[in-house]
Parts: structure tokens; C-alpha cells; sequence
């Protein structure tokens, strides 16, 4: 099994614990996220140090004020034989804690450096729906949509292709609306991630969350999709290693 998006270095637990857990539950490779550059930096000591750790490294949305000056930087540390993607990247105009037209430069960057490393890139997109599937029109690669929140995006990244990921959020009881996405994404484009230390599954809720704990939003999505959660399991595994391009 995968957790394909846990931000290791947010946790409050070492990452030599957490993926000694991890293994425990039967969660055997883990994509570890660097959010801004200081943290692409950790995930990638964290990669070094553990086996069955990736990296995907990018410069988040809510960093974007300042982000675009540090692209040079983030070319340099992909070229890690870590690091299997960028991001995450994408927008937010939830939160809003970077300006809406820095945030769109900085989304346009990391495309644009995503597509001549040949790298898949990994989104956020948080309330801003309509601008990010305008961003990724001409994006000719791999599509990742971390932690998919979106329904209405639905459409488009079946149409697309785009890998659809789910995190802890789609077992709360009034997720159903998720659940629902989650049966219409075909088979070979669906992702299971914890988006460590948020967003913790359901019976594991108001604690930290942690890449063992993704074994229960298979369970659910599972359930949801009427299969077997072990076959399901091995069909996740199977598309995040085609999607990351891991061996």
C-alpha cells in the first residue's frame, strides 16, 4: 500500500517513527511533500534516510507572494533522484494567503517547470475551481489532484485523465458528496493519500494524522465503490506507480 501525500516534516512524531508505523499497517512507500523550499529540503534528508520515501517538492500557493523568485532553487533540488514530482502547487482562494495574481504566476511556473522535467505535478485547489482546470488546459503531463474536494471538477479531470486523490476527509459521515466522486473515478486514476498530519480518517479523527492511518480511506473508498479493499489497494498502488513513475 501508498499514502501518496503525507507532509512528513509537519508531524509531530519523527519521520523515522512514523514510517516504522507505516510499514507496520502495511503501508510500504509514502510520498513525502515539500511545500516551500525549507521543507524540500527535509522531505528529501527524510527521502534519503528511509527507504520506500519519494518526494514531491513545490512551492505552495500560500507562499506564492515571494515564490517565484525561488524557482532556480526548486530546479536544482528536483533533480534529486528522489524526487518524483512538483508540488504541491495549484491555488487557493479559500484562505487566501498570497495575492490571487502571484499565486496564478507562481501556478504557471511550476507547470511550466513540471513540463520540462517531464514531472507530474501534484495540485491544490481550494475554491478556485474553474482557474486551475483554465491552468492546467495546456499542461501536456501528468495531473495529480491532491486531497480532491471539488466535485464540480469532477468532469473535467475524468475527461482529462487526471489522477483523482482522496484523503481522510472522504470517511466523515457527511461526506458523501465525496464518496459519490469517488465511485466515478475510473479505476485506473484513482489515489489514496492522509495529507499528514491533517485530515485524519475517521476513527482516527482529532488526532494527528500519519501515513498508516491511510489504510482506512482505502477501506472507505473500498466500501463505497463495492470492492475489495486489499484489490483496491493493489489497484492504487499500481496507478500511483505509473502516475510518479516509481519503480
Amino acid at each position: 500500500m501508498i499514502d501518496t501525500h503525507a507532509h512528513l516534516d509537519a508531524c509531530d512524531d519523527p519521520a523515522e517513527a512514523l514510517v516504522s508505523r507505516a510499514r507496520e499497517a502495511g503501508v510500504t512507500r509514502i510520498i513525502a511533500i515539500g511545500s516551500g523550499l525549507e521543507s524540500c529540503r527535509t522531505a528529501l534528508r527524510i527521502a534519503e534516510a528511509e527507504a520506500g520515501v519519494f518526494c514531491a517538492l513545490g512551492i505552495h500557493p500560500h507562499q506564492a507572494e515571494d515564490g517565484a523568485a525561488h524557482l532556480d532553487e526548486l530546479r536544482d533540488l528536483l533533480a534529486h533522484d528522489r524526487a518524483v514530482a512538483v508540488g504541491e502547487t495549484g491555488l487557493d482562494f479559500y484562505r487566501d494567503r498570497a495575492p490571487r495574481d502571484a499565486q496564478r504566476r507562481l501556478f504557471s511556473l511550476q507547470l511550466g517547470l513540471a513540463q520540462g522535467l517531464g514531472l507530474p505535478v501534484v495540485v491544490h485547489c481550494r475554491a478556485a475551481e474553474r482557474e486551475v482546470a483554465e491552468a492546467l488546459e495546456a499542461f501536456d503531463g501528468t495531473v495529480v489532484l491532491h486531497c480532491f474536494s471539488s466535485p464540480e471538477l469532477l468532469p473535467t479531470a475524468i475527461a482529462r485523465g487526471y489522477f483523482v486523490s482522496f484523503a481522510g476527509n472522504v470517511t466523515y459521515p457527511k461526506a458523501e458528496e465525496l464518496r459519490a466522486a469517488a465511485v466515478q473515478v475510473p479505476a485506473e486514476c484513482l489515489l489514496a493519500e492522509t495529507d499528514s498530519p491533517y485530515l485524519a480518517p475517521q476513527p482516527r479523527r482529532g488526532r494527528p494524522n500519519e501515513p498508516a492511518n491511510v489504510v482506512h480511506t482505502v477501506a472507505a473508498l473500498a466500501e463505497a465503490r463495492g470492492e475489495g479493499p486489499d484489490e483496491l489497494a493493489a489497484t492504487i498502488e499500481e496507478n500511483a506507480a505509473r502516475a510518479f513513475g516509481l519503480p
